[in-house]
């Protein structure tokens, strides 16, 4: 049986950023960002470890994760953290974050809040399409506040000669652009080992066991239940 599925993940459910002091980083985001917290529990599956969300709307959460051990890893500008957006950084770290506000009022207000507690911030920029704040949250993270007044459109916004640099062809910009709809199989089994395509970097004995896992055991395991608490 085959259909067309959705083309592609509808929003950011929770983008996770390590933390090293766990306690810095809620206070940072709660009260100089003002998001609420609304969970904190044992990481699920991995002892000792904490995983925390934070809400920007109903179906956004920023979230912040603490596995023991970390905190001693340093961190350094230009290979774990970009620091500011002209410097390169390691392939795949997080370059930076921004966090969207509904009008110019929350963009100002956002600043002010910002200032209030001794932070910096920059701007607002404007690129064209959003105005944006920029600004450093704990241990090194490199934040941005946006405000997009003006909707990107493939025709005004993508640069043929940009992506021509970075070796992409005609073809490949226009599949880009209009990416297919899946419309495959249904329930495929897992696709065998090929150690080019991306993968997680668990050990080799361990992930093999976890690739040859039916689907159904993973389907099958019982929902996480937060711990008991009194009223």
């Amino acid at each position: 049986m085959t259909k067309t599925l959705s083309q592609h993940p509808v929003g950011v459910h929770h983008i996770a950023f390590m933390a090293g002091d766990m306690k810095k980083q809620l206070e940072f985001f709660t009260q100089v960002l003002g998001f609420p917290l609304v969970a904190i529990f044992e990481m699920h599956g991995v002892e000792g470890a904490s995983h925390a969300f934070l809400k920007m709307a109903d179906d956004s959460l920023f979230s912040l994760v603490h596995v023991p051990g970390g905190e001693k890893i340093p961190s350094t500008i230009g290979v774990t953290h970009a620091g500011r957006g002209e410097i390169p950084c390691a392939p795949g770290v997080m370059q930076h974050i921004a966090f969207r506000v509904p009008d110019e009022a929350a963009l100002y207000a956002m600043r002010d809040r910002v200032r209030s507690h001794g932070v910096p911030i920059v701007g607002p920029i404007d690129h064209g399409f959003c105005k944006s704040l920029y600004f450093a949250g704990p241990e090194n993270m490199t934040l941005e506040i946006a405000l997009q007044y003006r909707m990107l459109d493939a025709a005004t916004w993508v640069d043929p000669a940009i992506l021509a640099s970075h070796g992409v062809t005609p073809d490949e910009m226009q599949a880009m652009i209009n990416p297919p709809p899946y419309t495959g199989p249904e329930k495929l089994p897992q696709p065998a080992f090929d150690p080019a395509k991306p993968h997680l970097d668990y050990p080799k004995e361990v992930y093999e066991k976890m690739l040859v896992t039916p689907d159904s055991v993973y389907e099958g395991l019982p929902p996480y239940e937060p711990p008991a608490r009194s009223a």
